[in-house]
């Protein structure tokens, strides 16, 4: 018989699967290790029933503001669809059969909902659709949505009133990319990506090599973090440039296909709000097996329709050498758009401190906007002395533009008038981006008749309705502001009462009277509901079953209490159903994710609410109340650098310390068995799950998903370290659990997708490790996932995982001997 902690499992990804369902496991001998075949493994029953509920779905408000789309999602995919033929080249992941994403996020179905009254309408779909994209036409009237299909990406268009939906173009949109299609303003046609009618097939690689694959260093320093897919080879080169290949055409309704301009690696294709200029973004060679295509030279232009250069706002180069650091960014013009308040306008942003947050500068960014005819200088709007986020555009010659700095946590919010040369800018908000309690919310944007994102405001500019958290010691109570952009007058128009956590989506009428919101509580699902603030009117729109009955009657706690150093901290305690006071400590699963702060206070802030409902995801840790555990979700791990202080120079003692006071709390309240307490996470969290177990005696065994475990594999920074390996190596060497897994003394449970594509977390990390523990004499099981990524995508997998986990937990935390 196989133990369970002796089990391995292999990485699987060039494992063909004809006949899906095979894991591969390895189990040491006396004499070695041989491998034993084992199907995927299922949870028990009331875990699989909570994994197949239908999943919520999506809506999207029409631009009239009297409509929503209603996008209906699938369960699960199979692991046959994951195994579907994948491309990883530059960053992207492509199905070459189709040319568009190899794993997209699909919807199923499409419905009209009419706000006012609730009726619907069921868009006409042909059997088993797989909608990649869905998107509103300007006037209201239309849908288009992306399809994929056996040999590529096709190109709808339904009739919101009667249903009734037909193809206008064939498997030929180039989804590489994303974002292959954008509504004309006139809703009479489409500006598309569509794979070149010459394309030809696909580069074949050669069967002997013609020489060595070669990489150079001219002597410049070229630092960058540790990406994943990148190419790796000439044959890598062609591939990726025969896929990303696109024509640009204008596709009208009735299945025209016009092209306009040269064919070439198009990754955008933008027409104006006007519709009769285009902003076209093209990559070129040479490419880069350092760095992933978003740093790869590309040219952005202004075309007409007929497919002139009308205006090159860019040639960019090879960007290697960008600053390692948060904030740092390459030279030359970024973040190029269409102004959402002009009919053919343009603006961007480019860095004036050679894009490093190293440098000393007076002035980090400055936005540009050039007017058409695109012939004359660009202007200046703004001078920024911390870095561009982002701009809100409005009518009447209104602009907000904000900025930001890590090393700070500052953030600052400007008001512009860009159309007026001697206006200077107003300062709105100053405040740091981690104090959630002070956050004034975000500007309500709602689409304009032209397409185009413009600011919901009720008057000549002057006001503009601000969607925020509502974030407070008692937990979050999201809110609608009326803002007065001259006099700075504030005006609370709606806040979430009650027992519910309500979020405001999207503002219906420009005074902020009706909008849509979803609500949900501890009982119930979210779902969407209608407001009409000037009748006191709240209907619902949606309504969704409850994933998990079982679960219906599952206690939950926001608990609050400090850490040894007076950091307040909180956690949210779940109870399995049927538990009372009296019922004695249960064995407990402790699921979290670790956060860096610059301030103390700013990390004691309660970061949710505690009427929210418990999401009973494929990620989640509250899937095992079914089995008897109580559940500490996302305890509070604050990890703090004040000052000149970096928040990792004191991870471990941080890190131990916030597990100490959550564990004691939930002992001292009689909940949970001290001797039977559970640490787990995914990603970050499993690198801190792999740390506890090294360096404290708390828990009695550990769940670690996809995380990283050894720093010198990513030397160039992670998570927020911005910190070098050669300038900090002590640091690295400190927070790699690779170096400490001489001290795990407790079973380690690590399971990794072996097509992970996250930075960082390559699979090789969860297998070096595992190796490492059983060199060390640990008790680990190390299960590799085939075909999966960073998150879990496919049924079988996410069971056989649950299966995994439960098989863990019911060995070596509920049924484990006393210590």
């Amino acid at each position: 018989m196989i133990s369970l902690n002796d089990l391995v499992v292999p990485r699987m990804s060039a494992i063909p699967f004809a006949c899906i369902a095979a894991i591969c496991f390895l189990t040491a001998g006396p004499d070695g290790f041989s491998a034993e075949k084992e199907i995927y493994r299922t949870p028990p029953q009331e875990i699989v029933d909570i994994i197949d509920a239908p999943p919520a779905p999506l809506v999207a408000v029409d631009p009239t503001r009297e409509c929503i789309l209603i996008e209906q999602r699938p369960n699960l995919p199979s692991i046959a669809e994951l195994a579907q033929p994948e491309l990883r080249l530059a960053g992207r992941r492509i199905n070459p059969a189709t040319n568009g994403p190899s794993r997209p996020r699909l919807v199923t179905g499409l419905k009209v909902m009419q706000i006012s009254d609730g009726t619907e309408q069921m868009i006409e779909l042909p059997p088993e659709a797989r909608i990649i994209r869905a998107r509103w036409s300007p006037d209201g009237e239309k849908i288009a949505f992306s399809m994929a299909e056996e040999s590529g990406v096709g190109l709808w268009v339904a009739e919101k009133d009667s249903g009734r939906s037909r193809q206008i173009l064939g498997p030929r949109l180039n989804n590489a990319w994303g974002g292959s299609f954008h509504w004309l303003s006139g809703s009479d046609g489409l500006i598309c990506l569509v794979v070149p009618a010459n394309r030809g097939i696909a580069p074949q690689a050669d069967a002997v090599p013609q020489g060595p694959v070669v990489r150079r260093s001219a002597g410049r320093k070229a630092p960058a973090r540790t990406y994943q897919d990148l190419l790796e080879s000439p044959h890598d080169e062609d591939l990726f440039e025969h896929y990303l290949s696109a024509q640009v055409a204008h596709i009208t309704l009735d299945g025209g296909i016009n092209t306009i301009g040269p064919a070439g690696m198009v990754i955008r294709a933008e027409p104006s709000p006007r519709g009769d200029y285009i902003l076209v973004e093209t990559i070129h060679r040479p490419f880069s097996y350092l760095v992933p295509a978003s740093r790869f030279p590309r040219k952005i232009q202004i075309w007409s329709m007929d497919g002139q250069i009308v205006r090159e706002i860019a040639d960019l180069p090879l960007a290697e050498e960008v600053p390692t650091g948060f904030g740092a960014v390459r030279t030359g013009p970024r973040n190029v758009g269409w102004r959402g308040d002009q009919f053919a306008a343009i603006y961007w942003v480019e860095a004036r401190d050679g894009g490093d947050p190293g440098r000393d500068a007076d002035v980090r960014d400055q936005v540009m906007a050039l007017a058409e005819p695109f012939d004359g200088e660009p202007r200046g709007l703004v001078s920024l002395s911390l870095r561009f986020s982002g701009i809100r555009w409005g009518y009447e010659n209104v602009a907000l533009v904000t900025e930001w700095w890590w090393k700070t946590r500052r953030t600052r919010t400007w008001l512009l008038a860009p159309d007026s040369a001697d206006s200077i800018p107003q300062l709105l908000f100053d405040r740091s981006f981690e104090d959630r309690y002070g956050d004034p919310g975000r500007p309500a944007m709602w689409q304009s008749l032209a397409g185009t994102s413009i600011l919901c405001t009720p008057d000549q500019g002057d006001t503009v309705f601000l969607v925020g958290e509502g974030a407070s010691p008692e937990g979050s109570k999201p809110f609608i502001d009326r803002l007065n952009l001259k006099t700075g007058e504030k005006h609370r128009l709606w806040t979430s009462e009650g027992l519910f956590y309500e979020r405001p989506l999207d503002l219906l009428e420009n005074d902020g009277t009706r909008f849509i919101s979803m609500r949900e509580s501890v009982t119930e699902p979210p779902d969407y509901f209608y407001h009409d603030l000037s009748k006191s009117e709240t209907r619902q729109l949606t309504f969704t079953p409850h994933p998990a009955p079982a679960l219906a009657a599952a206690r939950k706690e926001l608990i609050h209490y400090e850490r040894g150093d007076g950091v307040k901290l909180t956690a949210t305690l779940y109870l399995p159903p049927g538990y009372t006071a009296g019922s004695g400590p249960l064995p407990m699963i402790f699921w979290a994710y670790p956060r860096e702060y610059k301030s103390a206070a700013a990390a004691g802030q309660v970061r949710t609410s505690p009427f929210r409902f418990g999401r009973t995801s494929w990620s989640s840790p509250l899937l095992f109340l079914t089995q008897g555990y109580a559940v500490l979700d996302g305890p509070a791990l604050p990890i703090i650098g004040e000052g000149d202080a970096e928040p990792n120079d004191s991870f471990v003692e941080q890190l131990v310390a916030g597990a100490q006071a959550a564990v004691d709390t939930v002992v001292e309240r009689g909940v949970a068995d001290k001797d039977k307490i559970a640490v787990g996470g995914h990603s970050y969290g499993a690198f801190m799950a792999a740390h506890l177990l090294a360096h404290s005696d708390l828990f009695r065994a550990g769940i670690a998903r996809s995380g990283a475990y050894n720093r010198t594999l990513t030397p160039f920074g992670f998570q927020s370290e911005e910190r070098t390996f050669w300038q900090a190596a002590e640091i690295y060497m400190t927070l790699s659990p690779f170096t400490h897994t001489h001290k795990v003394n407790e079973p380690l449970l690590l399971i990794h997708g072996d097509a992970d594509s996250n930075s960082g977390t390559f699979p090789i990390q969860s297998e070096r490790f595992f190796h490492a523990l059983k060199g060390n004499g640990a008790t680990a099981r190390l299960v590799m996932l085939p075909h999966e990524s960073h998150g879990y995508r496919a049924r079988e997998s996410v069971l056989h995982m649950l299966w995994e986990m439960n098989a863990w937990l019911e060995r070596y935390v509920k049924n484990a001997p006393a210590r």
